[in-house]
């Protein structure tokens, strides 16, 4: 068996190049990590033949740098895997640890979807992030690290679970009355999605801003910190259009830049994954643009976990 393993600054995602093992684990690597020992864990259990690795935590800010941050993620794989290959920014899978390694989750995913479904903007919206990728003839012209995809369009700093609510929205507007917000981070975006009915509770697989529960209870008052009310003073109602209004902020924002990518490379066919896929599937139908989901292809557990997935299969087709 071989195992793709895709480590983000929150969360470590693995899966087989057969699909049949999926694992979402959350592992932030700015408290106290545990890393090292579920990497050690997952080998002792899954004993794959190849690792393929993707990393895209080299930026969370426990490191001071990205080289240390990748330094310190390649050494855990290292530890706990003896025949292990990461795949870096140019799309080459190597053994060297090398700066081109960093952030390069994205070019997995792009190459396989490339491969499957030809041209096309791959949009993978997961739990912190959201990756707006050109292909053509099979290969992704996307920049090569986050600062430069950023500039470009190609990076929206938004996600389906950890974003807060106060980097998305300055103002919210009950009926004919508008609202300025806290910038506390009292709710993320989970939250609205909870309340919304469009993620379910295993699915809100981060922490909470309050250390709280992750019910819609739980939920509704986090959102109502947000115009600093609690549940005596805000209604349902009220709620609900907080979470309704975080839901379109977000998707014109990342409708903006697919428009932008689309434009610029004469693109109109969008592949989707992600934890987020709702809402790439949203943006997409009111931009006008066909999309195919992940979700529909290879299943909706698969498409969560999309780029650990990718790289075991560009491992298994690999000679290496």
């Amino acid at each position: 068996m071989i195992l793709g393993i895709d480590i983000g600054g929150a969360n470590t995602k693995i899966a087989s190049d057969d699909g049949r093992i999926v694992e979402l684990h959350y592992i932030p690597l700015w408290k106290n990590t545990r890393l090292p020992e579920a990497l050690i864990e997952i080998a002792g259990r899954l004993e794959p033949q190849k690792v393929g690795v993707v990393i895209t935590g080299e930026l969370a800010d426990c490191f001071p740098d990205k080289e240390a941050g990748l330094s310190y993620i390649i050494d855990a794989v290292n530890n706990a895997f003896a025949n292990a290959f990461f795949l870096d920014s140019n799309g080459v899978l190597t053994q060297e640890k090398i700066r081109s390694i960093a952030a390069a989750n994205w070019m997995a995913s792009a190459l396989l979807v490339g491969k499957e479904f030809g041209d096309c903007i791959f949009l993978d919206i997961g739990s912190t992030t959201t990756d707006i990728i050109p292909i053509k003839n099979g290969l992704p012209l996307a920049g090569k690290t986050d600062f430069e995809r950023l500039k470009k369009g190609e990076l929206v700093y938004s996600g389906a679970l950890r974003t807060n609510i106060a980097a998305i929205l300055k103002s919210v507007t009950f009926g004919n009355i508008g609202s300025r917000i806290s910038s506390e981070l009292f709710a993320i975006t989970a939250d609205a999605y909870t309340v919304l009915g469009l993620i379910k509770l295993q699915n809100y697989t981060c922490d909470t801003p309050d250390g709280a529960g992750k019910t819609i209870l739980h939920a509704k008052r986090r959102l109502g910190r947000v115009v600093c009310a609690d549940l005596s003073e805000i209604t349902d109602g009220e709620i609900f259009s907080i979470a309704r209004q975080v839901m379109e902020a977000q998707v014109n924002d990342i409708k903006d830049a697919l428009c932008e990518i689309s434009k610029k490379h004469d693109i109109r066919r969008i592949v989707a994954c992600g934890i987020g896929e709702f809402l790439a599937k949203k943006a997409a139908i009111e931009s006008g643009f066909e999309i195919i989901l992940i979700s529909e292809k290879y299943g909706t557990e698969i498409s969560k976990v999309f780029p650990a997935y990718a790289v075991a299969k560009l491992l298994k087709n690999s000679n290496l």
